[in-house]
């Protein structure tokens, strides 16, 4: 699993005093930045990867300003040349947004996937949604 711990800021908020629902697709992503080093490591966008193709995301809980958040990710699936993630945001320990993202393997330069390189694949499975199951956590 990967974590991230992230503050919300007061910009973040909306006329109900909650974070908006805008900004948890950006948090999950900021939360993805271990993954997208795996694929372009010096994160230089003439050489970037990852292309996002889906996403689903289910508020569950208000979030609010405050108090920090944590971002849990774990890989869903591995294709041949795109990955799908699950994730979790949690504020005081409690379930406040889950998601899942899709993303493929692309050549930028070229237009097209490509393949998940053997080494890419042997890291994320390090972090396999099987473990969150077998520590107990998942709670659908």
């Amino acid at each position: 699993m990967y974590t991230t711990i992230l503050a919300p800021r007061v910009s973040e908020t909306d006329a109900v005093g909650h974070i908006n629902n805008t900004v948890l697709p950006v948090w999950f992503e900021a939360a993805r930045n271990p993954i997208f080093s795996l694929f372009t490591p010096d994160h230089d966008f003439s050489k970037w990867k990852m292309v996002i193709v889906k996403t689903t995301l289910e508020f569950v809980k208000q979030v609010y300003f405050g108090t920090d958040v944590e971002i849990r990710i774990w890989v869903q699936k591995i294709g041949t040349t795109s990955l799908e993630l699950y994730e979790e945001l949690y504020q005081n320990e409690i379930l406040c947004a889950r998601n899942t993202a899709v993303y493929v393997n692309f050549n930028i330069a070229y237009q097209k996937k490509e393949a998940i390189s053997e080494e890419i694949r042997q890291e994320l499975r390090h972090h396999f949604i099987a473990q969150k199951e077998e520590e107990g956590t998942y709670d659908e």
